[in-house]
């Protein structure tokens, strides 16, 4: 089985998917494919100062070659920050740091209120914090520096030299976290509870491992959404399929294909229009913000029901397939910029290509497309899983060892024995939500649940557009964030 090259690491991301008809593997993380497409990224203006921490290279052994150094690079803004005030911190995830500084403005939102530092930490092996340079990705011998527990590590490890810098040891210390980075900030907590007093995980699919949660749980989801905002649109997608492959069967079909789907160059393979059309609705579906954005890509309020009014108000002459072609052009050109699409010859802006690495060694995620999806129907197997992580980097997975690791069989029995001081929060239009913890276990390990949200829309930055709904969640979020430091401020008092 070969990896195609749709094969690129989240966005965070995340999941396995074995398309039914073509020997493909579909390891993407929570963001990073549809970012590929993207041209030339305009570096994001944030009100932080990089700095660089030099970081030990593995933090679990004690071999000469482990004590290499890198420079890990982090963000810091003290604008609001008073000496013993609380640190927030937020668990870097698959990408460069700086993308996700500009994304995640509810932290800059409420440092004023708690006279907060902020630190974002970008995640080894991404963006600038490369332990190798330029051969980080060169071999399993590199990369196999590359997991969760390492980069756990890290963050420990920084956040405690920051404290003794500072000179600021009794600061409280809370960490945030979205998507992939969401569920390294549950696990930091859990970890290293010493170290954080709490955690808000936003968008963390911690159970989508093992058979905790059903494998066609996401594209289920995903086409719940669209099924929701008109069972028209639904059935134009599912039905677009067939389309496609009729094409794929003339002899100028991929030539004609070039053409419709304003293609920049000649498409060399059917999949690669079938991957471009997927990702659209996949990813349209987890940003399904109620205000515009631009996050993944520059999109309006709820685009998912922007996607099915093209589909909808389009005259029933036309194919499905142009119809969904249309649909997906608002995800990749809602801005009118690009004049042609490039659905092969990806670039790598955001530094994001690490995950395929981690989805073919720790964070293998079963997933499936059920018949009641909108997607072509899939199937997935752990042992041609196996063969494609083989063939692509000579190493088999360990599909077990996060629920090995950090548990999730279980979770709300065993959490409330021990653990405490998390959120879960999430969207139900996220179809990643259906992964994640979705009801309180305990007093202090609290599920945040909203109807309408979609991917850690709880992280963004607050605007005078926002629904009651979403200023409710950040309300009940800094509420429960300000319980534990008071907590904590008590207990130190009383020593």
């Amino acid at each position: 089985m070969e990896l195609s090259s749709f094969s690129t690491i989240f966005l965070l991301l995340l999941f396995a998917f074995t398309l039914a008809e073509v020997e493909s593997v579909y390891f993407p993380g929570i963001y990073q494919s549809s970012l590929k497409k993207i041209g030339k990224t305009v570096k994001p203006k944030i009100p932080y100062k990089a700095q660089y921490f030099p970081q030990v290279l593995d933090h679990f052994t004690f071999q000469p070659k482990s004590y290499k150094i890198f420079y890990q690079k982090y963000l810091i803004n003290s604008q609001y920050w008073q000496k013993g005030a609380p640190i927030f911190v937020y668990t870097g995830n698959e990408g460069d740091i700086d993308w996700f500084a500009a994304n995640s403005g509810f932290m800059l939102d409420i440092a004023p209120k708690f006279h907060a530092l902020l630190v974002f930490i970008e995640h080894r092996f991404y963006g600038e914090s490369m332990p190798f340079g330029k051969h980080s990705y060169g071999s399993a011998k590199t990369l196999g520096y590359l997991n969760s527990q390492q980069a756990l590590a890290d963050y420990a490890v920084l956040i405690r030299s920051l404290k003794h810098n500072l000179s600021s040891e009794a600061s409280p210390v809370v960490v945030f976290g979205g998507s992939y980075g969401g569920m390294l900030a549950a696990w930091f907590r859990l970890k290293y509870p010493h170290i954080a007093i709490g955690a808000l995980a936003s968008s963390a699919p911690i159970l989508q491992f093992d058979d905790i949660t059903s494998w066609s749980s996401f594209y289920d989801a995903v086409s719940q959404d669209y099924k929701d905002a008109s069972l028209n649109c639904y059935e134009v997608i599912k039905g677009s399929w067939a389309e496609l492959d009729s094409i794929s069967a003339k002899d100028e079909g991929l030539a004609e294909l070039s053409k419709d789907f304003r293609a920049c160059k000649q498409v060399h393979s059917i999949n690669s229009a079938r991957d471009w059309i997927l990702e659209a609705f996949v990813y349209t579906a987890m940003v399904n913000y109620p205000t515009a954005a631009n996050f993944m890509m520059p999109l309006p309020a709820y685009p998912v029901e922007e996607m099915c009014k093209i589909i909808d108000g389009s005259s029933p002459q036309t194919t499905k397939l142009s119809r969904v072609f249309a649909a997906a052009s608002l995800y990749y050109n809602y801005s009118q910029t690009e004049k042609c699409f490039k659905l092969e010859d990806e670039t790598d802006e955001h530094g994001l290509s690490g995950w395929n690495w981690q989805a073919c060694t720790e964070m293998v995620m079963p997933m499936v497309v059920s018949n009641e999806s909108m997607f072509p129907p899939s199937s997935f197997s752990y042992k041609e899983n196996a063969e494609g992580c083989m063939k692509q980097f000579g190493v088999a997975p360990r599909p077990h060892w996060i629920t090995t690791e950090f548990g999730g069989t279980r979770i709300e029995q065993v959490l409330k024995r021990f653990g405490s001081n998390i959120i879960f929060s999430n969207g139900l239009q996220d179809p990643w939500s259906r992964g994640s913890v979705l009801k309180n276990i305990s007093s202090s390990i609290v599920a945040l649940v909203t109807e309408k949200g979609a991917h850690h829309t709880d992280l963004r930055s607050a605007t005078r557009k926002d629904p009651d709904w979403l200023v409710n969640q950040r309300k009940q979020e800094v509420k429960i964030i300000q319980k534990w430091i008071a907590d904590y401020n008590l207990d130190m008092k009383q020593e």
